[in-house]
C-alpha cells in the first residue's frame, strides 16, 4: 500500500489531524543567476537531496537545535515551499542557519563562511545547482530575508536532456501528465523523497547518508507511471495548494531497497 494513502499521510487532500496542529514549512532557496541559472533535473535532484541532509543532520535529531522545529513540522503538513534569490538576496539568504546543497555536494555555511566565500559573487561551479534548506518555520513566521524572495521565477531547463538513470540508485519518478515549475517539482521531489526517507530501515538510512545520497529525478513515461503508481512504492500525492489539482499523483519514490521489500 502507498504511503501516501495512510488515513493521517501529510499528502491527503482531505483534512486530517495533521490540519489540526500547527502548520510549519520547510524553505528551501534556489539560486538562479540570471546568466547561469542551473540546469533543471539538477536544481531538482539538488533539492530533494537537501530534504534528506536536513532529515539527517545531528541538529535535525534528539535534542539537537533543530529538532523541536523538525518534529512539529513532521506532525504537520510537511509544506515545502521553493523560493529563489540571486546576487545580494542569496548572500543574505546564506547568512541564515541552514545547509547550502550544491549539485553533487553538500556544503554546510554559516554566516562567517558568507562573508569570504561571496565577497566576489556567486560561488561554485557555475553549472551547478545551490540549493540552500532551512530548518522548519511557522507558516506565517517566515524570516523577513526569505519571505521578501519570490517563488515565481523559477521556470528552469535541461540544456540536454538527461540521461537514464542508474538503475541500481534511488529514482523519483515525476508524473508525465502534469505541468509543474521547477519550483513546483523541487519541491515534489523533496516530497518524495522524504517518503522514501521515512520507509527505510535504519542501516538503509544510514547506507543512503554515508554515499552522499546518490538519486535521480527523472519523468517517467506513461506505460511506466502506470505501473509505478501502482507497485506499492511510497506515491506523492499532492494537496493542491498551489498550481495542480488536489489528490494529483505526483512522484513515485522508487528506491533500490524499497523496491526489493515490494518485489518491484
Amino acid at each position: 500500500m502507498s504511503t501516501d494513502d495512510t488515513p493521517d499521510s501529510p499528502f491527503r487532500h482531505e483534512q486530517t489531524a495533521r490540519d489540526e496542529a500547527p502548520q510549519y514549512v520547510l524553505p528551501l532557496v534556489v539560486h538562479i543567476e540570471k546568466t547561469e541559472p542551473p540546469a533543471r533535473t539538477d536544481a531538482l535532484e539538488t533539492a530533494a537531496r537537501a530534504v534528506l541532509v536536513m532529515l539527517s543532520d545531528e541538529r535535525s535529531l534528539g535534542e539537537g537545535e533543530w529538532a523541536e522545529a523538525v518534529r512539529d513540522w513532521q506532525d504537520a503538513r510537511i509544506r515545502k515551499v521553493v523560493r529563489r534569490a540571486r546576487g545580494a538576496e542569496w548572500r543574505k539568504a546564506s547568512a541564515l542557519p541552514g545547509i547550502t546543497v550544491t549539485g553533487g555536494g553538500v556544503e554546510t555555511v554559516d554566516a562567517a563562511e558568507v562573508a569570504t566565500d561571496t565577497a566576489g559573487g556567486a560561488t561554485g561551479p557555475a553549472s551547478a545547482a545551490e540549493v540552500r534548506v532551512f530548518p522548519p518555520v511557522p507558516l506565517d513566521g517566515w524570516p523577513k530575508e526569505l519571505a521578501k524572495l519570490q517563488v515565481s521565477g523559477t521556470d528552469l531547463d535541461d540544456p540536454e536532456p538527461p540521461p537514464a538513470p542508474d538503475p541500481a540508485a534511488p529514482v523519483l519518478w515525476l508524473s508525465p501528465e502534469l505541468g509543474m515549475s521547477a519550483g513546483k517539482a523541487m519541491a515534489q521531489a523533496g516530497h518524495g523523497a522524504q517518503l522514501a526517507w521515512w520507509e527505510l530501515s535504519e542501516v538503509e538510512r544510514d547506507a543512503w547518508r554515508d554515499a552522499g545520497f546518490p538519486l535521480s529525478v527523472r519523468t517517467a513515461s506513461a506505460a511506466r507511471w502506470r505501473e509505478l503508481t501502482t507497485s506499492g512504492l511510497p506515491v506523492v500525492r499532492d494537496a493542491g495548494f498551489t498550481e495542480i489539482a488536489p489528490g494529483s499523483c505526483t512522484v513515485v519514490a522508487d528506491h533500490p531497497a524499497l523496491r526489493l521489500s515490494r518485489h518491484v
